[in-house]
């Protein structure tokens, strides 16, 4: 890629930061945006080649767009922004949720993506050229009982098709990656809690793995590469097969095993 800039808003740990770390290979200079001060310095500096970190929380417009407005001066125009910073739920009901941590999580998730998407969408189109993806999940295809996360998930999905449509006459390519669950250390955490049953989760894939950080990493690279240069709009699985088995392992019947 050319001299540039990436933006990274959760750039400073998990999949943010992997993707910030692939892009800094890439030689493009990284701005990293999140609420979390020192790793996000520790990992700019890490980088080096211009990396910088910015302290905001995407709920705030207003916050948001300062920061697009500061890192704009800083260095090469913004060519890439990949909208990272979300917050993962627990599994609860409809009727019995937490409303106020719903609304935190949709206020993140959701209008995180919103705030960023504007504040440099308008830059990049602005000069005719870049490229947005967001982070949509497995949540954005099928329901699980996570309220808040799902359905964020979900309208993150028809939000990047609104956007390419929008920005692709003005030079500007919006795609989404959509994860499985990624051996990040939150959800790590939350196996050790018994949160989440990893024996379970490896029944529902068609893989044997599950996807690390670096996974979802290279397919956010390659989707604001000029090697995806006819491709908008789209809503890209890094499952390791999640959707292919929940539908084929619900066969209500033995299922067929290779042979030999």
């Amino acid at each position: 890629m050319d001299e540039a800039t990436a933006v990274i808003t959760g750039g400073a740990s998990g999949i943010g930061a992997a993707t910030a770390r692939r892009f800094a290979q890439a030689g493009m200079r990284v701005a990293i945006i999140d609420t979390n001060r020192e790793a996000g310095q520790a990992l700019a500096e890490e980088l080096g080649g211009g990396a910088s970190f910015r302290l905001c929380d995407v709920g705030d417009a207003g916050a948001v767009e300062a920061a697009a407005g500061a890192i704009d001066t800083e260095g090469p125009a913004v060519r890439v922004l990949f909208t990272s910073a979300g917050l993962i739920a627990n599994a609860e009901t409809v009727l019995d949720m937490d409303m106020e941590a719903h609304e935190r999580v949709w206020r993140v998730n959701y209008l995180g993506t919103v705030h960023a998407c504007r504040s440099f969408g308008r830059r990049m189109a602005g000069r005719g050229a870049g490229a947005i993806v967001t982070v949509g999940s497995i949540n954005s295809f099928m329901p699980l009982p996570l309220p808040a996360y799902n359905v964020g998930k979900a309208a993150i999905a028809r939000l990047t098709q609104l956007l390419a449509v929008e920005l692709g006459p003005r030079g500007v390519r919006v795609n989404s990656v959509a994860p499985t669950f990624v051996m990040t250390p939150p959800l790590r955490q939350r196996m050790d809690a018994g949160l989440r049953d990893e024996r379970r989760m490896m029944q529902t894939h068609a893989l044997a793995k599950l996807p690390a950080p670096e996974d979802i990493a290279e397919a956010v690279f390659f989707l604001a590469s000029p090697a995806a240069r006819a491709i908008t709009g789209v809503t890209l699985p890094v499952d390791a097969g999640w959707l292919a088995a929940v539908s084929y392992n619900s066969f209500p019947g033995p299922l067929p095993t290779l042979g030999g």
